[in-house]
C-alpha cells in the first residue's frame, strides 16, 4: 500500500478512528490493532510475504527471552547467532542469492571453464532489509544487556511490523520505539497536527519534487547514449533531487503518521545537501541507516581507534557494507566505495567532525566559504549518485565520460524539456523552502509561527494546490526495491 495512493487515503482514517474512539481505553487492544492494521498495510502487496515477518519476529522474541534467561556466556553466543543467521539468511536467500550465483559462473567463465546453474525466479519481499535490521538490533542490544526483553508478545510484534515506517523505515531501535508500546497514548491535538504537516510536506517532496524528477531521469538515464553532457549532467541532477524527495518524503509521512498514533521516531534525513563535507552529509543523510552501522559494525570493529591502516580498513568496510545493503550489484558497492574516497581524507586529518552546527546559523545566506563547501559536496555525490542509478557499472563510466566531453557546455536538449523547466522551477522553490527551515525537524515546521492565519492557510492551500496541479506521474518509492 503506497502512502501516495487512495487505498491508503481510505486506510489511515479508518485506524485512527478505530485508534482513538474504539480502542482508546484498553492499551493491549490498540498494539493489536496496530499489528493488525500492519499486516494488512503489508499485506496490501503480497499476503504470502507475511509469513517471513512472522517468523522473524517469533524468533527474536524467542532470542531475547533466551538470552535473558541464559547466562552461559558460549549459550548466549549461540542464540545471538540464531538471530544473526535467520535474519541476514532472509536478506541472503531473497536479495543476494542470485547475484553470489551470477557472479560464481563469471568467475568460472574467466578462467576458462563454462558451468550451468539455475538462478531463483523469487520476488524481493518489500522492506525486508529495513524490518530484518529493526528485529537484529533488538537481538544485539539485549545480548549486550543494552535492553531488558519484552514478554509482551503483542507489543514487539507491533513494534517490529509498526506500519507507517516498516517497508523504508526509519530503522527504529528497540529502546526507543519499543517502549513507547508499553505506555499509554494520550490524543495531543498539537501532536497531530504537527504530524499533519509533516506528512503534508512530505506528500510534496513524494509527488511533486521526485515524481517528477523521475520521469525526467528515467529518460535521461534509459537514452543516456543519445543525449549530451549537458543534458546527461541534468540527469543526474534530476535524480538526485528525485532520491532526496523520494526517500526523505518517504520518512516525513511515516514519522508524522506515527504523530498521529502517538509515537515519535527517529529523525531520518537532517537536510543533506546543505552538508559542508562527506562526514556532515553522512551524519544528515539517512541517519537511521547510518547510526545502525555505526553502532553495530564501525565500532565493534575499532571505529577510529588505531592505527591508520585500520580506520582505513574500518572506513571501507563500513561503506562497502552499505553500498551492499542497497542492493545486490556492483553499482552499489563501487557507489560505498567512492563515498569511502571521500570520507577518508576527512578522517585522517581529523577534520571529519568540524561542521557539527547548522550551516550559516541564524544567517540568511551562508558565507562565500560555506557557499563554496556546499557546492562541492553537492558535485561530488552527484557523481556517486550516477553509480547508484546506472543499470551496470559500464553504464556509469560511459555516462561520466559523456557528461565529461565537450558537449557539457552545449545547451541541454531532451525530449521533455517544457516538463524539465517546470520541474527544475519546482526543485528551485523546494530548496529555497528547505534552506529557510533548515534549523527546523522538516522544513514547514515551524510554520504555525507566522502569526497572520491567512498567510499560514495560503501557504497550506498552496502546497495542496501544487500537489493536485504539479503532480507527477505515480512512482513506487525508491526505497521499496531495497
Amino acid at each position: 500500500m503506497l502512502f501516495n495512493s487512495l487505498d491508503f487515503a481510505i486506510f489511515l482514517p479508518i485506524v485512527f478512528v478505530l485508534y482513538w474512539f474504539v480502542t482508546a481505553r484498553n492499551l493491549k487492544l490498540q498494539n493489536l490493532l496496530i499489528v493488525v492494521a500492519s499486516y494488512v498495510f503489508y499485506g496490501w502487496w503480497n499476503w504470502r510475504f507475511l509469513s517471513l515477518i512472522l517468523f522473524s519476529t517469533l524468533v527474536d522474541y524467542l532470542v531475547g527471552l533466551g538470552l535473558y534467561k541464559q547466562k552461559n556466556p558460549t549459550k548466549r553466543k549461540m542464540l545471538l547467532w540464531i538471530s544473526i543467521l535467520v535474519n541476514l539468511g532472509f536478506l541472503g536467500y531473497f536479495k543476494y542469492y542470485n547475484f553470489f550465483l551470477d557472479n560464481f559462473i563469471q568467475a568460472f567463465k574467466f578462467f576458462g571453464h563454462s558451468i550451468s546453474l539455475r538462478g531463483l525466479n523469487i520476488v524481493l519481499p518489500v522492506g525486508i532489509s529495513f524490518y530484518t535490521f529493526q528485529t537484529l538490533s533488538y537481538s544485539i542490544d539485549v545480548y549486550k544487556q543494552n535492553l531488558k526483553p519484552t514478554k509482551d508478545i503483542i507489543a514487539f510484534t507491533a513494534f517490529v511490523s509498526f506500519f507507517p515506517q516498516l517497508v523504508a523505515g526509519p530503522i527504529e531501535r528497540a529502546t526507543h520505539l519499543l517502549p513507547q508500546f508499553y505506555k499509554e497514548r494520550i490524543f495531543k491535538y498539537d501532536k497531530a497536527v504537527n504530524g499533519m504537516r509533516q506528512i503534508l510536506w512530505g506528500l510534496f517532496k513524494k509527488i511533486v519534487v521526485a515524481d517528477n524528477a523521475a520521469v525526467l531521469a528515467n529518460d535521461i538515464f534509459n537514452n543516456s547514449t543519445e543525449y549530451s553532457g549537458s543534458t546527461l549532467l541534468l540527469g543526474a541532477l534530476f535524480f538526485t533531487f528525485q532520491i532526496y524527495g523520494d526517500f526523505s518524503g518517504y520518512s516525513d509521512i511515516a514519522i508524522g503518521t506515527s504523530r498521529l498514533f502517538g509515537f515519535d521516531l527517529m529523525q531520518n534525513f537532517n537536510f543533506p545537501y546543505f552538508s559542508r563535507d562527506i562526514a556532515e552529509f553522512w551524519r544528515r543523510w539517512h541517519i537511521s541507516l547510518s547510526t545502525w552501522f555505526r553502532d553495530y559494525l564501525y565500532i565493534p570493529l575499532g571505529g577510529s581507534r588505531g592505527g591508520v591502516w585500520k580506520k582505513i580498513r574500518n572506513t571501507f568496510v563500513i561503506f562497502l557494507v552499505s553500498g551492499f545493503w542497497h542492493g545486490a550489484n556492483w553499482t552499489f558497492i563501487i557507489w560505498g566505495a567512492l563515498n569511502a574516497i571521500y570520507f577518508l581524507p576527512l578522517l585522517l586529518l581529523n577534520k571529519n567532525r568540524v561542521n557539527i552546527n547548522t550551516v550559516a546559523n541564524g544567517k540568511l545566506l551562508p558565507s562565500i566559504k560555506e557557499l563554496l563547501q556546499m557546492t562541492t559536496t553537492f558535485a561530488i555525490t552527484v557523481i556517486a549518485w550516477i553509480f547508484f542509478r546506472a543499470e551496470s557499472v559500464k553504464h556509469a563510466i560511459n555516462y561520466l565520460s559523456g557528461i565529461f566531453s565537450y558537449s557539457l557546455f552545449s545547451v541541454p536538449q531532451f525530449s521533455h524539456i517544457r516538463h524539465g523547466l517546470i520541474t527544475l522551477t519546482l526543485i528551485g522553490l523546494f530548496v529555497i523552502i528547505e534552506w529557510l527551515g533548515r534549523n527546523q525537524r522538516f522544513a514547514i515546521e515551524k510554520i504555525p509561527a507566522i502569526q497572520s492565519r491567512y498567510l499560514r492557510w495560503s501557504f497550506y492551500m498552496l502546497i495542496i494546490f501544487s500537489i493536485i496541479i504539479f503532480g507527477g506521474e505515480q512512482q513506487e518509492f525508491i526505497y521499496f526495491q531495497f
